[in-house]
C-alpha cells in the first residue's frame, strides 16, 4: 500500500518538480529565449493574474460545460452502440465496419463542418466533443465483451441462466474493466475536442482565450491556459479513476 502510494503520487510529483528546476534554470542561464519560452516562474506570475481576471473563470466554465455534456452524449451512445455490437453478430457485422471506418477518420477536420451545421454557440462544440470520444468506448467495449471467458459463458448456459441474465450477471461485469478504459480515454479526448470547436469558431472559452493571448504575445499567460488545461485533464482522469475503483471492485490490483 505504501509503495502504491509513493509510486502514483510521489514518484510523479517528483519528476514534474525535476523537470521544471531543469526548465527554470535553462531559462535563467539564458538558454531557452524568456519571450518564446517563458520560465515556470513567468507563467506562475502569469496564471496568478489570470485567476484575479472574471473571464477567465468564465472562459473555464463555458468549456468545462462543453467537455461534460460532450462526454455524457458520446460515451453513453458509445457504451450503447458498442454492447449492441459486441453482443449481437448481426448487428456487428451491419456496423462495426463503418465504426471502424469513422475511427480511421481524422474526426478534428470535422470541426468546420460541425460549425456550419450548429453554429458558433455551444452546440458544435458539444458535438465534437461527443464524436470524438465515442469512438474509444464502443471499441474498448467491444473488446470487453469480446474477452468473456467463454467457458463460463457454457457454464452460465448449463445452469440455465437466460441471455439476459448472462448479459448483467457476466458479460457486462466482465467487459467493463476495458470498457472503463476507454471511458477514461473519452474523457480526456473530450476536453481535447471542446478546445479544437473552440479554435476553429468560437466566441468563449478556453480556446479561444488561448488565441487572444496568442494575438496579444502574451506567450506567459497563453502557457499558463494550456497547463492548466492539462491540469483540468488530469483531475478528470482521476475522478473517473476513482469511480472505477468504487465500482469495479474486483478489477483491482
Amino acid at each position: 500500500m505504501v509503495y502504491s502510494l509513493w509510486y502514483r503520487i510521489a514518484l510523479p510529483t517528483l519528476v514534474a518538480v525535476v523537470s521544471i528546476g531543469i526548465w527554470q534554470t535553462l531559462s535563467a542561464t539564458g538558454v531557452l529565449n524568456p519571450v518564446t519560452f517563458p520560465s515556470p516562474l513567468a507563467i506562475a506570475g502569469a496564471f496568478g493574474k489570470l485567476v484575479t481576471r472574471g473571464y477567465f473563470w468564465d472562459a473555464t466554465w463555458i468549456t468545462l460545460s462543453e467537455t461534460l455534456l460532450g462526454f455524457a452524449i458520446g460515451a453513453t451512445s458509445g457504451l450503447v452502440i458498442g454492447a449492441l455490437t459486441g453482443t449481437f453478430r448481426t448487428f456487428r457485422m451491419a456496423f462495426y465496419p463503418w465504426v471502424v471506418a469513422f475511427q480511421n477518420t481524422p474526426r478534428v477536420a470535422l470541426a468546420p463542418i460541425f460549425l456550419t451545421w450548429f453554429g458558433f454557440g455551444i452546440t458544435s462544440k458539444v458535438v465534437m466533443a461527443a464524436v470524438i470520444c465515442f469512438f474509444p468506448v464502443v471499441i474498448n467495449t467491444v473488446a470487453g465483451i469480446a474477452g468473456v471467458d467463454e467457458n463460463a459463458k457454457t457454464l452460465f448456459r448449463t445452469l440455465g441462466a437466460t441471455k439476459t441474465q448472462t448479459f448483467f450477471r457476466l458479460t457486462l461485469p466482465g467487459a467493463s474493466a476495458v470498457a472503463f478504459a476507454g471511458i477514461k480515454t473519452a474523457l480526456t479526448l473530450a476536453l481535447l475536442g471542446a478546445i479544437v470547436g473552440e479554435f476553429v469558431g468560437a466566441s468563449e472559452g478556453l480556446g479561444v482565450l488561448i488565441k487572444e493571448l496568442n494575438f496579444q504575445l502574451e506567450v506567459a499567460m497563453g502557457f499558463a491556459v494550456v497547463l492548466f488545461l492539462a491540469a483540468i485533464g488530469l483531475a478528470l482522469y482521476g475522478l473517473i479513476e476513482l469511480i472505477e475503483k468504487r465500482l469495479i471492485t474486483w478489477a483491482r490490483d
